[in-house]
């Protein structure tokens, strides 16, 4: 990639409410996705918690030390140990990837979820419009059609 092609791809940063912990992601979500788990509802004190699918490498913490939170397990919750912001998640199956809190961005996303999951424990109210909806959340191997699927739906617009 050339100098001027590098400087064109697009970066964001985001960090905690406190400003302790920082980020840095590089190019475009690969899909974005709203998860209605009972879970995300208790985390976020909401109906549900709104992401963006990420590379792994296209992610990095500039600043301050996230802990876990939330999910220890094969999916990892990050926060902020401070203010206990929810950053981000290593969502088990998914290795080469990091679902960003996009409200966490100094830009936060403008796209809606593409998809929305664990519909199945949703609110009988909460209603995202994802093109796609699963009633837990979707097998690792329908990423492949996902984001190809994502990518053609920004493209027509």
């Amino acid at each position: 990639m050339s100098d001027a092609a590098a400087s064109a791809v697009k970066t964001v940063d985001g960090g905690c409410r406190c400003g302790r912990v920082r980020f840095r992601v590089t190019g475009d979500a690969l899909v974005t996705m709203a998860c209605h788990c009972t879970g995300c509802q208790r985390m976020t004190a909401s109906a549900y918690s709104l992401s963006g699918l990420y590379p792994a490498e296209a992610f990095a913490v500039t600043q301050g030390e996230p802990v876990l939170g939330g999910l220890h397990g094969a999916t990892r919750h990050f926060f902020c140990e401070h203010c206990k912001s929810w950053l981000f998640t290593r969502p088990e199956g998914l290795d080469a990837f990091v679902n960003i809190r996009t409200t966490m961005l100094d830009a936060p996303m403008s796209a809606p979820p593409f998809l929305e999951t664990w519909t199945e424990e949703a609110l009988p109210w909460a209603e995202t419009g994802a093109s796609y909806s699963y009633p837990k959340f979707p097998p690792p191997e329908s990423f492949g059609t996902l984001i190809p699927a994502y990518a053609e739906s920004l493209a027509s617009g």
